[in-house]
């Protein structure tokens, strides 16, 4: 059964009753019905109503923001910037999705060749919780500008968020079928993905839950895009500007709480400046405030679930006991999940923090001497998903662009999404891509025309 706990106070906010299979059976019923309208309906209708839901979250931001809150424990002022984005999504797509699935025409055998970029039809959607807006409307915002239509099965800690999303699409006048929220348990994926309604599925998630829905997808020959772990890293060189790096390398880290598949996970900073480095972070860790995601004076809000606190203590645990120094930080008994903020050095390759991502707010740090040797322990993982290199020498940026083994490298700046760029990771973290002109192919037909 589908349960939200406030993880700032460990009560039980609310109980939500599964959806039978009798109300699943006609989810996607309405969803083939759906589809079957909305793949011919105009561009022009598609983006009216991409902006009505910006408009709608706008203005209801802090509502949404407080329940995002009051779920899974982000920062107020991080769940109504979340919402915010969301609403940038709808209109990125709403302005510039026609231009990007209108007919391509190529030369070619015939007197007329073109590729025509058709949608496939209802794409499921499985979530998670920690970005519980963001990372449903940056699959809704261009599926829906296809003509796609989407079932969300998101994680079970955030129902309220789930079904908030529905309301806003309805809200915005979106037809009944276009967008469902189920609320089903993890078990109930399987059979869905099989049915010959569903064509496709997106997941964000762990790796076992990727390689599940994967798996299942696979036997079926249907599409699938998977943006899974990540353990990230944040290359500190000497030419890089320190005060810069360490303000946004504690942001980095602990934003969401420290809970982000994009988190930088890894500092790997020179030994030139490691010392350096790594005091004013720490000190800058030790002088944030733990508490109420509520307060706006808080910085940093409670781990969402409670075997997160219990997870992330034990790596740490089993870390030290092979080798590493906690330096900072550790978990926070009493009331709500709460963590410190952390930090973990002399990490070696015997311990758990080496190799494991780190889901919350504890940065690991590793000291190099070269270029060589920073992008030899960047790529000595099995995830890829993002990395934030800092430095101001122009070889470097071109070393480190050409060499990380990720989806993404961001040269003096945090890692972060936006709809204007390609999503995603390589190895572990996953395959595909989203947001971007990539993200709305990604569930399209291009279909090859040619005509004499």
């Amino acid at each position: 059964m589908p349960k939200s706990i406030n993880p700032a106070t460990g009560e039980v906010i609310e109980d939500y009753a599964e959806h039978v299979d009798d109300f699943v059976e006609r989810a996607l019923e309405n969803a083939e019905l759906a589809y079957r309208d909305w793949r011919r309906t105009p561009f022009g209708r598609r983006a009216d109503l991409l902006n009505r839901t910006a408009d709608i979250l706008e203005k209801r931001k802090h509502e949404l923001g407080r329940i995002a809150t009051l779920e899974m424990g982000k920062r107020l002022k991080e769940a109504v910037a979340e919402v915010e984005k969301c609403a940038l999504g709808c209109r990125y797509y709403a302005e510039h999705g026609e231009a990007m699935i209108t007919d391509d025409e190529r030369p070619g055998p015939a007197s007329k060749n073109y590729v025509a970029y058709l949608p496939i039809g209802p794409v499921l959607a499985v979530m998670p919780w920690n970005f519980p807006y963001w990372q449903c409307f940056r699959f809704i915002a261009p599926a829906l500008m296809a003509g796609n239509v989407g079932l969300l099965k998101h994680a079970s800690n955030v129902s309220q968020c789930a079904l908030e999303i529905e309301n806003v699409l309805l809200e915005a006048d979106a037809p009944q079928g276009v967008f469902q929220t189920l609320l089903i348990s993890s078990k109930r994926v399987e059979p869905i993905l099989r049915d010959r309604r569903v064509r496709a599925a997106t997941l964000t998630g762990s790796e076992a839950a990727g390689a599940a829905v994967a798996a299942t997808a696979g036997s079926e020959i249907k599409t699938t895009v998977l943006e899974l772990g990540g353990s990230d890293p944040f290359i500190v060189m000497p030419s890089a500007d320190i005060a810069k790096a360490v303000d946004v390398g504690v942001t980095a880290r602990m934003q969401n709480n420290g809970q982000s598949c994009i988190a930088a996970k890894r500092f790997i900073v020179h030994a030139d400046v490691y010392d350096d480095y790594t005091a004013r972070y720490r000190e800058k860790l030790e002088a944030m405030t733990v508490g109420d995601p509520m307060d706006e004076a808080t910085d940093l809000g409670p781990v969402a679930i409670k075997s997160g606190v219990d997870d992330l203590s034990d790596q740490i645990e089993r870390s030290v006991k092979a080798g590493a120094t906690l330096t900072t930080g550790g978990a926070i008994e009493g009331q709500g999940f709460y963590f410190k903020p952390s930090m973990l050095e002399n990490v070696g390759k015997e311990a758990p923090a080496y190799r494991e991502e780190l889901f919350g707010p504890c940065a690991i740090f590793f000291k190099v001497a070269s270029i060589d040797e920073a992008i030899d322990i960047s790529n000595d993982s099995e995830f890829g998903l993002g990395g934030s290199v800092w430095t101001n020498e122009a070889g470097e940026i071109e070393r480190f662009v050409r060499d990380l083994d990720t989806g993404g490298t961001h040269v003096n700046r945090m890692t972060a999404s936006d709809p204007r760029l390609p999503f995603g990771g390589v190895k572990r973290s996953g395959y595909g891509r989203e947001l971007s002109k990539e993200g709305i192919h990604a569930f399209m037909n291009a279909k090859a025309v040619t005509i004499d």
